[in-house]
């Protein structure tokens, strides 16, 4: 038997035993994993330290180099969203009335989980510690594979909740790490159908693509975050520029980081005029149309078929429309069913347009960064859905789980 397929059924193995715990013992696991991650924060960061060193070696961008950073104070959130799971309410279990037929039968559906959950990830170690939890609260096992830049950090938060999995008598195969990053490694486990019910990739869009691709498993895509601040003729100017600000240069590396900024010509002169002194303050790079270019030192040209980028970091791409529904249509043809933002104080424009935007998350005058299961009150996440079959937005344990009929009678039979 080869190390992904032993793996993947030793992962299903385990999650069979997991369906039999209760809420209050899976949050007693949870908490002590909680407890155990500030416990061991030094061997964590320095682990950590070690694929910083690769990274800043290799040369990677730093973007990615931000990603995969672990200091005291991402371990203290990592705990902090872990009890936040354990506080929300347990979904697996959970009944709703259907219908009673004529016949007397009655129809009830139940929340169980999906089974195993394979987590492919690249410099995000941080996912090792979100998804294990909200798998293990939702009842899945989950089989992680990061890659090779945060090898080591997984590994040492992965092996810090094993310990805990142990001490409570459970399979460490609840929450396993692929210790190879070997791309025929990865090949091989999106072929285990068999063992595996769901894959959901995290990454750039050439391992979205990759694994959807390849993968025989059913695959929830987590696509890039082309996410854009449209501020309308009737925004508030002061919070327009304070939701730029934010979304663009409180974290760049972030999908839900803003890369487009979409403004209304009725008030572009005055708007515009403001974010060239507080976006040259911030070092941002700028692209934009030939009608909002002219208000920038060094702005680049963009052609109309030029927008859509993922910059993930100080730079964005900037467009004047001439009206409410040009703004629609920019959103339309380059998002990325990610998070859209309007500041307005017209409330039926705003209204219309979280009506008509098609994104997983549509907000009026607040920041893009809030786009984030911890922040919506999930606790963690183990992804924002950009597709639409089963989950669309970030993800936490309701989307971890699917309902089953129940169907109960006293021995009525079909004519």
């Amino acid at each position: 038997m080869s190390l992904i397929t032993d793996i993947s059924r030793q992962a299903a193995k385990a999650a069979h035993q997991l369906a039999l715990l209760d809420t209050e013992s899976k949050n007693k696991v949870l908490l002590d994993m909680a407890a155990a991650l500030r416990q061991q924060k030094a061997f964590i960061t320095k682990e950590n330290e070690s694929d910083l060193a690769a990274a800043r070696d290799n040369n990677l961008a730093a973007a990615m180099i931000d990603r995969l950073t672990l200091n005291d104070e991402r371990i203290e959130a990592m705990a902090e969203g872990i009890e936040v799971i354990v506080s929300l309410e347990d979904p697996v279990g959970q009944l709703r009335d259907i219908t009673e037929r004529p016949n007397g039968i009655k129809i009830r559906k139940m929340r169980v989980p999906l089974g195993v959950v394979c987590m492919i990830y690249e410099a995000r170690p941080n996912v090792t510690a979100d998804a294990g939890a909200l798998c293990f609260k939702s009842g899945n096992g989950v089989i992680l594979r990061g890659g090779k830049e945060a090898l080591k950090s997984s590994q040492a938060i992965a092996s810090v909740m094993h310990q805990v999995l142990e001490q409570h008598n459970l399979p460490a195969a609840l929450i396993s790490v692929i210790p190879d990053p070997d791309r025929g490694l990865l090949m091989e486990l999106m072929q285990q159908r068999d063992s595996i019910d769901l894959i959901i990739p995290r990454g750039g869009e050439g391992l979205i693509n990759f694994v959807t691709d390849n993968s025989t498993i059913p695959v929830i895509q987590h696509f890039k975050g082309v996410c854009h601040l449209y501020v309308d003729k009737d925004a508030d100017l002061e919070v327009a520029i304070n939701l730029l600000l934010n979304g663009k240069t409180q974290r760049t590396g972030v999908c839900n980081a803003l890369e487009g900024l979409v403004v209304h010509q009725d008030v572009a002169d005055e708007f515009l005029n403001l974010c060239a002194v507080v976006l040259r303050q911030e070092g941002v790079k700028i692209n934009a149309d030939s009608q909002a270019a002219q208000y920038f030192d060094n702005a680049t040209v963009l052609a109309p078929e030029q927008f859509g980028e993922e910059y993930l970091d100080l730079e964005i791409a900037i467009r004047v429309v001439p009206d409410f529904a040009g703004a629609i249509d920019h959103i339309a043809q380059f998002g990325s069913n990610h998070t859209e933002v309007i500041c307005t104080k017209n409330q039926a424009a705003a209204e219309l347009f979280q009506r008509s935007v098609d994104a997983s998350v549509v907000m009026v005058n607040t920041s893009s960064r809030f786009s984030d299961g911890s922040q919506l009150g999930l606790g963690a996440e183990i992804g924002i859905a950009t597709s639409k079959l089963h989950a669309y937005g970030p993800m936490g344990l309701e989307s971890l789980t699917t309902e089953k009929y129940l169907v109960n009678g006293v021995g009525q039979i079909r004519e």
